[in-house]
């Protein structure tokens, strides 16, 4: 039987349309260590740890489509330093929360927000 979907891809992948899915790639491979190329004429199937986004250009048909994204790390101080470094703006420093994240929050260049996180416990 054939599956409805491409083996190992989850039923809901988020998309972000944007007009230089190279450069969103790019950052998303420096910040958070994602796997994946951005392809021309396709879109970039991104993995960060067990997760998958897709990256695509929206050409003339589609408008820019930023997302708010909440991403556990093993190291958010960490991992919102490289954000910062790649061009991020701060919208919030990192700071341990009531229920056990040290979290960080960041708007990247193409107006997706994520929300980083390292589970502390509580």
């Amino acid at each position: 039987m054939t599956s409805f979907k491409p083996d190992g891809w989850p039923c809901v992948i988020p998309r972000l349309v944007t007009s230089d899915p190279a450069g969103l790639t790019e950052f998303l491979r420096s910040v958070f260590g994602a796997e994946g190329e951005a392809r021309s004429g396709a879109p970039a199937e991104i993995r960060i740890g067990g997760s998958m986004l897709l990256v695509s250009d929206g050409g003339a048909v589609r408008e820019a489509m930023p997302g708010f994204f909440y991403v556990y790390v093993p190291n958010a101080d960490e991992t919102y330093r490289r954000a910062v470094a790649a061009g991020a703006e701060t919208i919030e420093k990192p700071a341990d929360t009531p229920y056990g994240d040290r979290r960080a929050m960041v708007r990247d260049a193409w107006a997706n927000v994520w929300q980083i996180a390292t589970r502390r416990g509580r």
